[in-house]
């Protein structure tokens, strides 16, 4: 498995495209612990909120970047606070789309987060019980087009972030 650093140049090397699914209801990141308690305390959040720096690093280049986050309302107050950094992420170039499982029945969908890096390389993404990062396993090849399906039935099934919080927020 990928460490944190490592698995984190991948987005430094991958040529065109970026898709993420994300499952959890609390990720444990310590570089967000002190953002998310100012979010919790109702602070202001500063400009790297409002556009994305990391997302527009690699958007500016001309690389796709999307993820379709799967969740269950209502929402736990880590998914208030990352829902509330989308739109610094979608300014940023990001396209992001939201399945409410409380809402949408979708099934077949893996029940884990994993990237899927220029429509070729799988990393399924392992966390603690409480959402702590563990590492990223890259997934044989043979698993491609599994995930290559579900990138695309999540991605025909999610409401698009601005239609999800309209409605949500």
């Amino acid at each position: 498995m990928l460490s944190g650093e490592e698995f984190g140049r991948l987005f430094e090397t991958f040529e065109r495209t970026a898709f993420r699914l994300e499952t959890l209801a609390v990720y444990d990141v310590e570089e967000e612990r002190e953002d998310f308690e100012r979010f919790l305390a109702g602070g202001d959040m500063g400009p790297t909120w409002d556009d994305n720096p990391w997302v527009r690093s690699m958007t500016d280049k001309g690389k796709n970047v999307s993820r379709v986050h799967v969740l269950r309302s209502p929402l736990t107050d880590y998914l208030r606070y990352e829902l509330a950094s989308y739109p610094g992420n979608i300014t940023a170039g990001e396209t992001i789309g939201i399945i409410d499982q409380a809402e949408q029945d979708v099934i077949g969908l893996p029940d884990h987060d994993f990237w899927l890096f220029d429509d070729q390389d799988v990393y399924r993404m392992h966390y603690t019980p409480e959402g702590a990062f563990l590492g990223a396993e890259l997934l044989p090849a043979h698993s491609l087009a599994e995930y290559q399906n579900h990138q695309d039935r999540a991605l025909a099934e999610a409401v698009p972030f601005a239609d999800y919080w309209e409605r949500h927020h």
